[in-house]
């Protein structure tokens, strides 16, 4: 991409409004300094001693911090977290971020606040190194008032945005933001606005999820169409049979091999991943891929300049060791710029 391009695109993100439905996590990192393990005298077993706790906005969140990291000028976020200590944590962590909007982003006492707790060992010299996740998460329905009233903010919020990202990121459907009766609400906001440009994602696929545009992975790909992938020229088809049946753009990542991009006429595009640097630690490349094309698309990129900033950001962000990071514009213009 030349540079006066990368920088018309990139210099219409400070004007932009974007809103996120979906589900906002807390990222708990737990920092264990081996040199001070101890032996339990209770049960025998080696005791982690944690030296340092930290915590940022995880899922739907994750998304959120990239955005924030490309001046987006307002990131709205639609969703909920509990009433408890972990959901001030997560709302005091969205809250420090520029250019955030928490009005439409609920504290309830009905749900917990869905942690990630990602103990991390690090000794000098070497990586970070992650030893087994604490998840806690919501086992049970979404409450009926909750959900209308996410659908409502959702539908308010639709009106006044430029772009919307509905985040699925929940493994049990129905128990997050993004339930049946949000998804009737994106589908009326579509209906009263045609040109609104919506970029979804689902943990499950995007079987069940309107006709928007879509972000998944070959592996997620394979669930939605029920078809054996194997090879790239496979993926392509089923992307393309995807696109045009919905109506809509799909872009599919493919690790390693890059990101490939089909729009409903069925016209594709491909680019390769960007040459590893380093150590590389893949944790967020999706969330920093599908932030980084809504932005773009919303910034007026074309199909392949959307995915070219993608993979990009990817790159910057799996260079991003013990964390879930994100790509700033000046980092995204060392890897997408080319004279």
């Amino acid at each position: 991409m030349k540079a006066e391009r990368f920088h018309d695109i990139t210099g219409r993100y400070g004007r932009l409004r974007i809103g996120i439905v979906g589900d906002f996590f807390l990222d708990r990192y737990l920092h264990i300094d081996p040199a001070k393990d101890e032996t339990s005298i209770e049960t025998g077993l080696t005791v982690y001693n944690v030296v340092e706790v930290r915590g940022q906005p995880g899922a739907a969140g994750t998304i959120l911090n990239n955005l924030v990291a490309l001046d987006i000028g307002e990131v709205v976020a639609v969703g909920f977290c509990g009433d408890d200590g972990e959901g001030y944590e997560l709302r005091q962590a969205l809250a420090a971020r520029a250019g955030v909007n928490l009005e439409h982003f609920l504290t309830t006492p009905a749900r917990r606040t869905p942690v990630y707790c990602k103990p991390l060992v690090l000794e000098p010299g070497r990586p970070p190194r992650e030893l087994n996740r604490l998840d806690s998460k919501n086992w049970s329905p979404t409450p009926l008032d909750l959900q209308r009233d996410l659908a409502g903010r959702f539908l308010d919020v639709s009106s006044r945005v430029d772009a919307l990202l509905v985040l699925d990121q929940v493994d049990l459907p129905e128990t997050g933001v993004v339930t049946d009766l949000v998804k009737v609400a994106v589908r009326g906001a579509m209906q009263a606005n045609h040109g609104l440009l919506v970029l979804a994602y689902s943990r499950r696929g995007p079987r069940d999820l309107p006709d928007v545009i879509l972000k998944m992975n070959a592996a997620e790909l394979v669930r939605t169409t029920g078809s054996p992938i194997t090879e790239f020229n496979t993926v392509r088809r089923e992307a393309a049979v995807l696109a045009a049946r919905r109506g809509q753009p799909v872009f599919v990542t493919l690790a390693e091999q890059g990101i490939l991009g089909v729009l409903p006429d069925r016209h594709h595009d491909h680019l390769p991943a960007h040459p590893v640097r380093g150590p590389i630690d893949i944790v967020g490349a999706g969330d920093a891929v599908t932030a980084n094309l809504a932005a773009a698309l919303a910034a007026g990129a074309s199909l392949r300049e959307a995915m070219e900033l993608a993979m990009a950001a990817a790159s910057v962000v799996i260079h991003q060791l013990g964390t879930t990071g994100a790509a700033s514009v000046s980092q995204l213009a060392g890897l997408a710029i080319k004279e």
